[in-house]
């Protein structure tokens, strides 16, 4: 190969490169996406379980929301206060007061306070029992199906099952949320730590119709609705809900319960 052919072949493949440079610089500027770097830094923050407690689908989606001021330093339940600090510093705010909140389950239908239609005899789980006839082998066809669905989801064993019941130990729980997806019965909402008086019943039946399934249910009076002088009382589909926000702790709701549904509560 003599010396013209070898400062073509050169010159050809600096061309290329050159060309390719620019083709590459051009693609960058036309399709870079810009990073928050608030983004990232919270999202360092979070601690990746991406178990949906916040309301978000995820800790990318979390830490896009926080940085855009969409959701609060404290939306993270996993975490807790000590991350809601390392985030607030990053965002420039003040954490504030943050509310501890837990999973409970709005049901009192133990073994000796229900009764049954017919015996479950499958699959040891809620999912499975709730497309039975009647979505329930019990006569309360709202209540909990006792079959532990809520506590093989939970990471930290704050679930078990006592007389056919998910109970909760509010010391063990983070508030994640992984139980109320998997409910099949919607028993199990987030609720405030402190709270003290809690309504354990979710059936939207009738009166007589709770009464004839479970000796430990809302028959619907709204009594307690009707007595409260703060106005936390909530009536929907036959079923009393306490707005903690507004809720003073005074009782009254428990003391005029006449089924005593509304219960001060001791974990």
């Amino acid at each position: 190969m003599d010396s013209k052919a070898i400062i073509i072949a050169i010159v050809v493949l600096a061309v290329v490169a050159l060309i390719i440079g620019i083709i590459l610089s051009v693609a960058e500027k036309l399709f870079r996406v810009e990073v928050d770097e608030k983004e990232v830094a919270v999202r360092a923050e979070l601690p990746g379980s991406n178990c949906g407690g916040c309301g978000f689908a995820g800790c990318d989606a979390l830490a896009a929301a926080i940085a855009k001021g969409e959701a609060p330093v404290t939306a993270c339940p996993v975490g807790g206060l000590p991350v809601a600090e390392k985030i607030a510093a990053i965002m420039g705010q003040e954490v504030g007061e943050m509310e501890r909140k837990v999973a409970y389950v709005k049901c009192d239908g133990y073994c000796e306070n229900r009764t049954s239609d017919y015996n479950y005899f499958g699959i040891d789980s809620c999912v499975y029992a709730s497309k039975m006839p009647g979505s329930s082998p019990y006569a309360c066809k709202y209540g909990c199906l006792g079959f532990g669905s809520c506590v093989k989801v939970c990471d930290h064993n704050a679930i078990r099952i006592i007389d056919k019941k998910a109970v909760v130990d509010e010391s063990l729980c983070i508030a994640c949320g992984k139980c109320l997806k998997v409910c099949p019965h919607n028993l199990i909402e987030l609720i405030p730590a402190d709270s003290k008086y809690r309504v354990q019943c979710s059936s939207q039946a009738r009166g007589k119709d709770v009464k004839n399934a479970c000796t430990s249910g809302c028959i619907g009076c709204s009594l307690c609705k009707r007595n409260c002088p703060s106005d936390a009382i909530i009536f929907e589909n036959n079923i009393a809900k306490i707005d903690y926000s507004k809720c003073t702790q005074c009782g009254l709701c428990a003391e005029k319960c006449p089924v005593k549904i509304i219960k001060l509560y001791n974990n």
